[in-house]
């Protein structure tokens, strides 16, 4: 997701790099090819954590008569969404934006071949799938190709959900997020939960350079109870570079953790956080 103060091709928040330019291309191309690198892989450990959740949420909104959606924060082009209700993985999706015979397509031509690629590969088990980012172009991409049911631009640490987002609330019962713990906080939580209209279920991936203890108090102000297994991390991608990784390694030991083997290794690494109502 585009964080807010967006500074060009790439800066330091925080001592964590920023890639914010590759969030507002008019496809997802730049965003496989810059992270690629990188080997940005949260989407893949997230992919059956959310078909997990999703299917058991499902299973409670069926008893109920009515399936609620997904909504992913921080969705950026849609990814999230594709590994959900999709037969496909990250390392297809890698191949298929870095290939050399895409490069040469239009936008308009890859929009048009993705819709057909993501059609064909749909899951008999797809819910809806609501997507919010503050990048305009990326959400608009991962509509237009039916990835997301619908997508919002709404920033929640700036204002309060406009129309569409409040409406599409009523219809939540399960927040992801990857990713995007770097730069949402408890406001855009409470703007969501103080929305919805369902018993919502969060499911969230974030850094161990980031503390989760402020959202954790939101949730637990909205019934929900939140549990954490920290002895299980998952790796997020690369560090950009030595002074990247000095500050995840001195971020994590400032939270009461270890970085050996995971921020000393050379990775960036996160955290499953799981939030339900009522006991854990």
């Amino acid at each position: 997701m585009a964080g807010p103060g967006s500074g060009g091709t790439e800066d330091m928040a925080g001592g964590k790099s920023r890639f914010d330019d590759i969030y507002s291309r008019p496809d997802p191309r730049p965003y496989f090819r810059r992270l690629a690198p990188l080997e940005y892989e949260i989407p893949h450990h997230a992919q059956p954590v959310f078909r997990q959740a999703a299917a058991e949420r499902a299973a409670l909104d069926d008893a109920r008569g009515h399936r609620s959606a997904v909504l992913d924060v921080c969705c950026s082009y849609g990814i999230n969404a594709a590994l959900l209700n999709h037969d496909v993985t990250l390392a297809e999706m890698y191949e298929r934006y870095t290939s050399p015979d895409r490069q040469a397509l239009s936008t308009a031509e890859l929009r048009a071949s993705d819709t057909a690629f993501y059609a064909a590969r749909r899951r008999p088990d797809a819910v809806p799938v609501f997507g919010l980012d503050v990048s305009a172009p990326a959400a608009r991409y991962a509509q237009d190709v039916g990835l997301l049911d619908a997508a919002f631009t709404d920033d929640l640490e700036q204002g309060s959900p406009g129309p569409g987002l409040s409406r599409a609330l009523a219809e939540v019962g399960l927040i992801t997020l990857t990713g995007g713990g770097t730069y949402i906080t408890a406001r855009t939580l409470t703007a969501l939960l103080d929305g919805v209209r369902r018993p919502v279920w969060v499911s969230a991936f974030v850094l161990r350079t980031v503390s989760y203890r402020p959202i954790a108090r939101t949730l637990a102000a909205h019934g929900l109870n939140t549990t954490v297994d920290t002895s299980r991390t998952y790796p997020q991608r690369l560090f950009t570079d030595e002074r990247e990784q000095r500050y995840a390694i001195a971020a994590v030991r400032a939270l009461g953790a270890d970085p050996a083997g995971c921020e000393e290794a050379g990775r960036f690494h996160s955290l499953l956080y799981e939030s339900r109502p009522g006991t854990p």
